[in-house]
């Protein structure tokens, strides 16, 4: 069977969740992805934006991670994608007046192809007349645009609704991923199976962005209830999270990211009720690793033999809760003296997307290998996804 590919048209300033969100969950479903960006080349890296919610008349922006293209656009032909995928943020501003951006858009929508397209990418789409007589949504502030490039206007009510119209797909804001995943994964004809289970994920204050996010909504997009706990905190409540990015120091940079919703209540969790746990890096493991409470939850899941998908710092918490004996794993490098310590084989990441799965135990060493992280999950839960 041929694998289905994707192309995303990015540039500076995208959004940050809208560009690694789909372009590592499609790849973790199977999919290629190619991103790219009008006068760059692969290898070169876009800055993307935090957009964030944080109870003023407009969302927020702070600097995000800086993303790493895999294509060159000028050498992109249309014909060998299936799909288009446009992320927003504020690189759309720009991307709308490049006349070539807007010839592929045109050479997808032409083709009958699916175009999905959420948050200010619908800038682009409108900018290439391809909105007449569709039905559609966008970051609410777009609605003129859209009504004026002729779209039927649908509002997004909650900001998580995502709208299907023939071989369109839009969305309103990144907390809409989930849906937008989904009805992407509909349009190209897949068929899920084995996704009728539950994963906990142990958050704290300033896990990594990326790591609590990307496989929360991946999960979340194929039909896993997923819940998302923080010690000491409830249902509703959020945890700051932080950006670490590598940007030519001894080791990683930070920046404050997206706030990250909790889901539950941690004091109201059962830890008997979830299929896996899965444990974001960042800051947060240095100090959960010394709550009981998170001890005895991880211990837990050892014991039952159920899977335990850890990446970059989380390992610290395996180290504490004693679940690493005899395992063979990875972690993010500087972890190494603690995975070492905590008596597991020591896997070098090499290249840093490289992920390992023993037994039940599944490990990475950052960001970068959420495909291979949430791939090997899935493979240990029995979910399949079928083109």
């Amino acid at each position: 069977m041929t694998k289905k590919s994707v192309l995303m048209i990015v540039g500076d300033y995208v959004e940050d969740y809208e560009v690694m969100v789909p372009f590592q969950a499609l790849q973790a479903y199977g999919i290629k992805v190619d991103a790219v960006c009008p006068g760059k080349k692969a290898g070169d890296s876009v800055a993307t934006a935090v957009h964030d919610f944080l109870g003023h008349q407009t969302y927020t922006e702070l600097r995000g991670h800086n993303f790493a293209l895999n294509a060159t656009f000028a050498e992109v032909n249309a014909d060998s994608y299936d799909t288009l995928v446009i992320p927003g943020g504020r690189a759309p501003e720009y991307l709308s007046l490049d006349e070539g951006v807007l010839n592929l858009v045109r050479k997808f929508t032409s083709s009958n192809k699916l175009v999905a397209s959420i948050c200010h990418g619908q800038l682009i789409l409108a900018a290439a007349g391809v909105l007449q007589g569709k039905q559609c949504t966008a970051y609410p502030s777009l609605k003129p645009t859209v009504v004026a490039a002729g779209g039927k206007w649908l509002d997004a009510e909650p900001i998580t609704e995502c709208f299907t119209d023939g071989k369109l797909v839009t969305g309103a804001a990144w907390p809409g991923h989930p849906l937008f995943l989904k009805q992407i994964l509909a349009g190209l004809g897949a068929s899920v199976t084995g996704a009728d289970k539950k994963v906990l994920f142990i958050c704290g204050d300033y896990m990594e962005d990326y790591e609590v996010m990307v496989p929360f909504q991946t999960l979340l997009a194929l039909g896993y209830k997923v819940d998302a706990v923080c010690p000491e905190k409830k249902k509703g409540d959020t945890c700051p999270t932080a950006i670490h990015d590598f940007e030519g120091a001894q080791t990683y940079s930070e920046k404050p990211g997206h706030n990250f919703q909790l889901t539950a209540s941690f004091d109201e969790v059962n830890a008997s009720e979830y299929d896996a746990l899965v444990v974001p890096g960042g800051r947060a493991p240095e100090y959960l690793a010394l709550n009981q409470k998170v001890i005895n939850l991880v211990q837990h899941f050892h014991d039952s033999k159920k899977p335990i998908a850890s990446i970059c710092h989380g390992q610290q918490i395996l180290a504490a809760a004693g679940v690493l004996k005899g395992k063979k794993c990875t972690a993010y490098p500087a972890v190494k003296p603690q995975v070492l310590l905590g008596g597991a084989q020591w896997l070098d990441p090499e290249p840093i997307t490289k992920c390992f799965t023993d037994g039940t135990l599944v490990t990475g060493a950052a960001w970068p290998a959420h495909p291979e992280f949430v791939a090997q999950l899935l493979v240990l839960l029995g979910t399949e996804i079928l083109f």
